[in-house]
């Protein structure tokens, strides 16, 4: 297992590592850092597909598997400011091909899983090899990149989680309905360790990483940034919009698997194919927010958002869908055009900040999983649209009031 997450690193040329890669990222490139955010996210929300299955064979409540997919993110959210300080004292390459290795190790043991407790457990594990990716790789991005370029490609990688997050959903949701669902992880966790190779083999090393090796300073950044308006307006907005993502994509299951649309396993899996109308609105995304502006495009994407939420109300399965994909658009052109403000606004301790950033982001997923179940529980799926309508509002107030455009507008490319 070692080998697969070293040897890589260290036995390939870099093919795109080309003179002017950071002013003008190339396809390959790009191509690169949007299988980094496939990889990052395959295993997070997996499980989305199949809960009603799950919930079943394991003899578990709505609110003990909506815990289960709470417990990823939790661990993500408490994880991800500790991988900050690692990743700014240790580099970012090596530290991303190894969690992306990492992540394939719970997954491959569900296969031996009986409980729902034993589940979460597992899923929590996993939770504590995501922010090596996902906290690094907006690090990474921050430095190496410029102006335009780096938006470009802060939207690819966007793309590329969002991309990662319906695969896992599909992937596992499609396999189960021709094999039990505990070989279905196995199946991703060998996906997991396949990435953790290519990815290796074909990322840049990092141009203008310093390291600080210093815990007295890295303890000083983070008063620093905890002080930061900017940080602390994103870190608001960053948990409603997880908070309303998680909570709509895992309760809405059982409102399809319910009458009158009884959707079985891969029927889910396929609503989830909402999910690519984002990779393609997410990289249109990039190169808009240079022109609107981070929060002028924050303000657009959160409407569109709570519309769509709205519209899950409709009593057709194809309104349904449709409602879905808009909310969809609206999440992930707001998490591009937030991480954007951040990368313009934070010049110190970028990895620090992503993490702190994931904190809050992740710990919202987590609110949306396991509130969202005692609202779906006492109200049904309007009870629980009502609750992630309350918490957009509350995101949208926060970028509106205490996220103003930057003084120098964005370098447009």
């Amino acid at each position: 297992m070692p080998a697969v997450c070293v040897a890589p690193m260290s036995a390939s040329p870099n093919p795109v590592a080309l003179p002017d890669w950071n002013d003008r990222p190339g396809p390959l490139l790009l191509l690169t850092m949007a299988l980094v955010g496939v990889f990052a996210f395959l295993q997070v929300y997996s499980v989305q597909s199949i809960l009603p299955e799950l919930q079943r064979d394991l003899n578990a409540t709505v609110v003990q598997i909506g815990s289960a997919v709470g417990a990823t993110v939790l661990a993500v959210a408490l994880v991800s400011p500790l991988m900050g300080m690692a990743s700014d004292a240790l580099g970012r390459k090596a530290m991303v091909v190894a969690s992306v290795c990492a992540l394939a190790l719970p997954t491959m043991a569900m296969i031996q899983v009986e409980s729902v407790h034993g589940l979460t457990v597992l899923r929590f594990l996993q939770g504590l090899a995501v922010p090596g990716v996902t906290v690094v790789t907006i690090a990474y991005i921050g430095e190496e990149f410029r102006g335009a370029a780096m938006a470009r490609v802060m939207a690819v990688y966007v793309a590329g989680n969002v991309l990662g997050g319906f695969l896992g959903r599909f992937v596992l949701g499609h396999l189960t309905e021709w094999m039990s669902w505990r070989a279905a992880f196995g199946v991703l966790g060998g996906l997991n360790l396949a990435g953790a190779v290519l990815v290796g083999r074909v990322l840049p090393a990092s141009r203008h990483f310093v390291p600080n090796l210093r815990l007295g300073g890295a303890l000083r950044t983070l008063g620093e940034l905890l002080r930061h308006p900017g940080l602390q307006a994103a870190c608001a907005l960053g948990l409603t919009v997880l908070f309303v993502q998680v909570g709509m994509f895992t309760y809405v299951n059982f409102h399809l698997a319910g009458a009158p649309y009884h959707f079985g396993p891969a029927a889910l899996a396929n609503v989830f194919a909402v999910y690519l109308i984002g990779v393609v609105v997410t990289p249109l995304a990039g190169r808009l927010i240079p022109r609107l502006g981070a929060r002028r495009t924050i303000l657009l994407s959160v409407g569109l958002s709570v519309l769509g939420v709205g519209l899950t109300l409709l009593p057709t399965a194809g309104g349904v869908v449709v409602a879905l994909a808009l909310a969809s658009c609206g999440t992930f052109i707001t998490q591009s055009a937030t991480l954007s403000f951040l990368a313009y606004r934070i010049t110190q301790g970028r990895s620090l900040a992503s993490g702190l950033y994931y904190t809050a982001y992740y710990l919202g997923g987590f609110g949306g999983a396991w509130v969202g179940g005692f609202a779906y529980a006492r109200g049904g799926w309007p009870g629980t649209v009502a609750l992630l309508l309350g918490v957009q509002a509350l995101g949208w107030a926060i970028a509106w009031r205490f996220m103003p455009p930057p003084r120098v507008p964005p370098v447009v490319g």
